[in-house]
């Protein structure tokens, strides 16, 4: 007779009780039992969150075996992968081991499908026996080890005409896209920071295909390579590079662009800190800035446009919205030269 779980997961915190797993310091990574309600998932690769992966590789210095000793240590102390600097996790994909038997007939689930988590490796216990390769270029890693999903925990599975560390890649990032299609209209002009990267591209093309041919995308791209790949997207009615921690120029060039008019939708993909202030001052008084990176500080975003006079509405990136995993894997299926490049980077 299995245990009874909580939905939310609660049972498998260890430390401060009362919380639940994403902010908790421990939770119990014990999987030779599992609750009634929990799904035992077999990990193939971790897909790390961005931000989170770029502080380990440079703790790291780039060695390879210091990378493996972080995430280890993180793991070992946590029960989970919740980086202690960016507070961020990822997300994972993996095959079913096994369902619990008060999920058994409530799921469209079946041990041995293929899934991507669409939960924070930050609140999913985990277990790692060992690190097989890591892939610095994508976030990537390989492993051998054991996952839970909870009861509330959102997953895609692998669907059949993608590869799968194609689909794991888009789908890493499937709240960003899926939240550009809700905010933008017919029309508006979208900046995109952080423009060449994984999210970045897919906002674009999702950025184009809203705001029509009335709008107007803007990409901000920190290298030079991968403006020349955004470029040959063809996504983008601009593209620049520029250094998005330095507000000032960023400002002069949009200013440029708009005509003075500004954005009345800036996207922030990029993932390291200090980015908050070009995305708002880019931005019209009374526009929408969307936060979709996991180095933001909501404190230097709130006192910031605070201080500058703007009232711009700031959304938090939430990562999940509503058919983000359909809409994202759409966006691969319907554009060739996307799917192709994204094929090139990340499968």
């Amino acid at each position: 007779m299995q245990k009874k779980g909580n939905k939310f997961g609660t049972h498998r915190v260890i430390s401060p009780k009362g919380v639940l797993p994403q902010p908790a310091d421990k939770i119990d990574n014990n999987m030779d039992e599992i609750y009634d309600n929990e799904i035992l998932i077999d990990v193939m690769t971790l897909n790390i969150d961005s931000a989170s992966f770029t502080q380990i590789n440079e703790q790291a210095g780039g060695d390879e075996e210091k990378i493996k000793e972080i995430m280890l240590d993180i793991v070992a102390k946590q029960g989970k992968h919740r980086n202690p600097v960016t507070g961020s996790g990822g997300m994972l994909l993996g095959k079913v081991e096994k369902i619990g038997d008060a999920l058994k007939d409530k799921i469209d689930l079946k041990e041995g499908d293929k899934i991507a988590t669409l939960v924070s490796l930050s609140l999913t216990p985990l277990r790692i026996d060992k690190i097989k390769s890591i892939r610095k270029d994508v976030d990537q890693v390989d492993i051998e080890g054991k996952a839970i999903l909870f009861e509330t925990g959102i997953y895609a599975k692998i669907p059949s005409d993608l590869p799968e560390k194609l689909a794991l890649s888009a789908l890493d990032v499937a709240g960003a896209p899926a939240q550009t299609a809700k905010l933008v209209k017919p029309g508006d002009t979208v900046l995109i920071i952080g423009a060449g990267g994984k999210s970045g591209m897919l906002c674009c093309y999702e950025a184009k295909k809203r705001a029509g041919v009335t709008g107007r995308v803007i990409g901000l791209c920190h290298s030079q390579k991968s403006a020349d790949r955004l470029i040959r997207l063809g996504f983008c009615d601009d593209v620049f590079c520029a250094d998005a921690t330095i507000p000032v120029p960023v400002l002069e060039k949009i200013e440029e662009l708009t005509k003075g008019q500004m954005a009345d939708v800036t996207i922030n993909n990029v993932n390291i800190p200090n980015t908050e202030m070009t995305s708002i001052i880019c931005t019209k008084r009374d526009g929408i800035v969307y936060f979709f990176s996991m180095a933001t500080s909501f404190t230097k975003a709130a006192l910031g446009a605070e201080g500058v006079g703007s009232d711009v509405t700031m959304i938090v990136g939430n990562g999940y919205t509503k058919g983000h995993a359909e809409i994202t894997l759409q966006e691969l299926r319907e554009n060739e030269e996307l799917r192709k490049v994204f094929t090139e980077l990340y499968a």
